[in-house]
């Protein structure tokens, strides 16, 4: 394999393309809290129960949500009510539909563009800029052991039946799993969150992709439970990583649920997962050229913008090649410049 080091332009990449900016991160933050208030307050005006708790889950929660040009971007936020303030006003329990129908109403606003929309799984509202938030309704169960030993678990309001379910357990899951990478008082160092959003970039690198590929969640099980962590090189992780997933897939392309076991997450005919293996696929044969002896940064750095669909890469090498002959220039003339720190402008990870 070769030895060309493409870190520094990897992680580049990642800051500044595929994590999702800060003014992106504050306008779904702004819109995820203002329909909180919304929800609570519809709720009230109908003298019904407000939820006993409202939670992100999903990528949001994961921070893996990454840049896309078109603003496609599902926030997920869970709502939470107790048992007994699901009731209609006959005092028999509301079912899932009527429960999602009833968070529907309340979010309903003249001054809103869409008016929120009942899904399956959730109540979805949509805002111009392109992007939306799904919110899962779920009730809390509470039961009482022999022992006298109170426990309590969550259903989700899906389709026609409340099916015991919490997605809060994945973002633990992920959370869990990539916790001894993250060193106390310092950033999201996560080697493997920025491979999770690394190949959810690949997998939606082409427009045609986006419709075609498997879910978020499947990708990032697929990291987790393949990586391959190489200290500070990313580009290797990310490849080697890749390699141990191509060959998964190709004995079987089902993936497990990661906190039920007794679930999947694709079932081994599943065709979006085997779209994406088939991009994967792509993306390693191209990268095969890392692998000659005469193999230039040149060539390398090409490579990984043909798998990204992008100029990035290349351009990064334009930018150092442009300010060493500056510097050279700069120094034969006697001309020396002042140093300057340099100050990111990307955070890692939002609330």
């Amino acid at each position: 394999m070769s030895s060309i080091d493409c870190q520094k332009e990897m992680k580049g990449y990642h800051a500044d393309e595929v994590t999702l900016s800060k003014p992106d991160q504050d306008e779904m933050r702004a819109r995820r809290d203002a329909g909180r208030t919304r929800l609570k307050n519809g709720l009230a005006e109908a003298s019904h129960a407000t939820p006993v708790e409202i939670a992100s889950q999903g990528s949001y929660a994961m921070r893996t949500m990454i840049e896309d040009a078109d603003c496609d971007y599902d926030i997920d936020d869970g709502v939470y009510f107790e048992k007994e303030d699901l009731k209609k006003s006959d005092g028999t329990y509301l079912t899932a539909p009527e429960a999602r129908q009833r968070v529907r109403d309340a979010l309903k606003d003249d001054r809103l563009a869409y008016d929120a929309k009942v899904k399956k799984n959730c109540v979805r509202q949509k805002y111009p800029d392109g992007y939306h938030i799904d919110i899962p309704v779920y009730r809390v169960i509470k039961t009482k052991e022999a022992s006298g030993l109170q426990t309590q678990h969550y259903e989700l309001a899906s389709g026609e039946e409340w099916v015991k379910q919490d997605a809060r357990a994945v973002t633990r899951w992920y959370n869990g799993k990539i916790g001894q990478e993250l060193k106390s008082g310092e950033s999201d160092t996560s080697q493997t969150r920025r491979m999770t959003k690394l190949t959810k970039r690949m997998a939606r690198s082409r427009g045609a992709w986006k419709a075609k590929t498997t879910s978020g969640i499947c990708l990032s099980k697929l990291v987790v439970d393949h990586r391959v962590l190489t200290t500070d090189r990313d580009d290797l992780a990310l490849r080697d990583t890749w390699t141990v997933v191509k060959a998964q897939l190709d004995v079987t392309l089902q993936i497990v649920h990661p906190v039920d076991p007794a679930k999947n997450l694709a079932d081994s005919g599943d065709e979006k997962v085997k779209f994406f293996r088939e991009c994967l696929e792509e993306a390693l044969k191209k990268l095969e050229v890392l692998d000659k002896p005469d193999c230039t940064k040149a060539q390398a750095l090409a490579a990984w913008d043909d798998v990204f669909n992008t100029d990035y890469f290349s351009k990064q090498a334009e930018a150092s090649k442009s300010s060493l002959l500056k510097a050279a220039a700069s120094a034969s003339a006697g001309i020396s410049f002042p140093n300057r720190a340099v100050v990111p402008n990307k955070p890692s990870g939002f609330a």
